[in-house]
């Protein structure tokens, strides 16, 4: 059965809350300490850390979720990824610069991505970034392959189908809502199993749950898409 990769924006942006850690509880305790609060900000580690891992595995959610903490943290932040052909100038007012998809990035971007790592080192900011592959594996220029790898090295597993449900199960007595086995199997097997889309699922079915005064069944889900 063909699965639906869905093109849905978030209603909540990724946090470091909502991701379910399971074996990749060390990036995210890692991400917690560096992060610490606004007062710390000034002794924050300037070492690089780079996640690396398969699609689905949560790279660009923690990266995400960072940019979020640290703007709430009142600090500006340089977001760069493989869909930005041409990034901005590294702004020294940055408290850190995010990289996204580098496996990804063109002869342009990766040039772009080596003067924001160089000029971040020389302002002391902190550099995270994310992968498909590690550093050692990765198809780009040597002076920013061996700078990737530097500090610290992050491999993010993909959850397992069991840990997925019990995430969506969570999250669903979260919002009070109840999932049947035959919704939740219908959720797996239809739609992208990226964990961070199956939130984005269970987000608008909850929504057109309340819309609609409907329990969560597979028609009320397949009304939601045909009127999507």
């Amino acid at each position: 059965m063909k699965q639906i990769a869905l093109d849905i924006g978030l209603a909540i942006g990724p946090t470091l809350k909502s991701f379910f850690a399971g074996p990749n509880a060390a990036a995210l305790e890692h991400l917690e300490l560096w992060l610490g609060n606004k007062a710390s900000a000034s002794t924050r580690s300037p070492v690089p850390t780079y996640l690396w891992g398969g699609e689905g595995s949560g790279k660009t959610h923690l990266l995400k979720a960072v940019q979020a903490r640290l703007r709430e943290q009142g600090a500006t932040v340089g977001w760069f990824d493989a869909s930005v052909p041409e990034p901005a100038p590294f702004d020294e007012h940055w408290a850190a610069v995010l990289m996204d998809d580098v496996h990804l990035y063109t002869a342009a971007q990766q040039h772009a991505a080596f003067n924001w790592f160089v000029n971040a080192q020389t302002f002391q900011r902190g550099v995270l970034s994310a992968g498909s592959l590690p550093p050692s594996e990765l198809k780009l220029r040597d002076d920013l392959r061996t700078r990737l790898g530097w500090g610290h090295v992050f491999e993010l597993q993909v959850l397992s189908e069991t840990e997925r449900r019990a995430v969506l199960r969570q999250a669903a007595d979260a919002r009070g809502l109840f999932l049947g086995d035959e919704v939740m199997d219908f959720m797996l097997t239809r739609f992208s199993r990226d964990l961070g889309s199956l939130m984005e699922l269970l987000d608008l079915i909850d929504g057109y749950a309340l819309q609609t005064k409907r329990g969560i069944t597979i028609p009320l889900i397949k009304s939601m898409m045909a009127e999507s």
